[in-house]
């Protein structure tokens, strides 16, 4: 999965090679105790977006860049996670949110097929609406005579 071999899997059949993604590693901020000033425990995953293009597909890579949002600039994609306590964890953290952002770039959007009340639908609709009418028709005529 992680390794310095070939590249990084994200999802199956997707592999990212190695020069395109690093991680950096920074000390957390928040509370923490003693650990939090001398650990870098939060982790920042960046990938450039050119190969990851060529691995995912350029229809999946324009998703992307519309539902990346702060993880994306022109470049790069950055992924961010230090809510965790070690360095492990924050960095299968990020990969997660990757493989999440990939899959769901990887998804096409279903068609929307327009459709239209039935026509007992509209008739129930227009006899509430009429029957609302009613009772507030009443309430009007009962405050009038007050």
């Amino acid at each position: 999965m992680t390794g310095h071999h070939a590249g990084i899997e994200i999802v199956p059949g997707i592999v990212v090679p190695d020069t395109a993604w690093r991680f950096q590693y920074t000390r957390s901020s928040g509370p923490g105790g003693q650990n939090v000033n001398k650990v870098n425990t939060k982790v920042c995953l960046q990938i450039d977006l050119e190969p990851l293009e060529k691995a995912i597909g350029s229809e999946a890579m324009a998703r992307l860049r519309q539902i990346g949002g702060r993880h994306l600039s022109h470049r790069h994609c950055r992924i961010t996670a230090d809510e965790h306590r070690s360095q492990e964890a924050n960095r299968r953290a990020c990969l997660a949110r990757l493989r999440r952002l990939i899959a769901d770039a990887r998804t096409r959007p279903r068609k929307r097929r327009p459709t239209r009340p039935s026509r007992g639908a509209v008739e129930r609709r227009l006899q509430r609406k009429h029957h609302r009418g009613h009772i507030k028709a009443l309430r009007r005529e009962r405050d009038r005579d007050d």
